[in-house]
């Protein structure tokens, strides 16, 4: 009795084993066709939020340290992994020697120096139409 138990859990269990295995699966789709979609929320992602480019002395007396450009004393923290262009670039505007501060706004650092579709958008097409970067509309969390 015993040992019929034991053999009929091990068939069991066997079975089961085999089952899992097999890796039976039911997928379910209901499709509805829609007649008409509206144009949808399309992210753009960047970790270079700003322009380097677009950056001024002012920008980066004030902001300098939020970027990771310089430290809280204003200077450059890290100078070896950086493009030599860039370095001497980054180098002139954080001279502040003789620098005499204006007024900072973030709101207008964003919108001066954060990046424009017009220059990101090379190709967009929805619904067959052609979209534009007056399409897509700017987001601040």
């Amino acid at each position: 009795l015993f040992l019929g138990s034991l053999a009929l859990l091990a068939l069991v269990c066997t079975n089961r084993i085999q089952y899992y295995f097999l890796y039976p699966h039911v997928t379910k789709l209901d499709e509805v066709a829609a007649t008409r979609l509206t144009f949808p929320a399309v992210t753009f992602c960047n970790l270079n939020e700003f322009r380097f480019s677009r950056v001024t002395k002012n920008d980066l007396y004030h902001a300098g340290e939020l970027l990771a450009l310089l430290n809280n004393r204003y200077e450059i923290p890290d100078t070896q992994t950086a493009d030599e262009k860039q370095l001497e670039i980054l180098q002139d505007k954080a001279n502040f020697r003789n620098f005499k501060p204006k007024p900072f706004n973030m709101l207008e650092f964003y919108d001066r120096a954060g990046h424009d579709i017009r220059e990101m958008l090379l190709s967009c097409f929805f619904r067959g139409e052609q979209c534009t970067p007056e399409d897509f509309k700017v987001v601040s969390a």
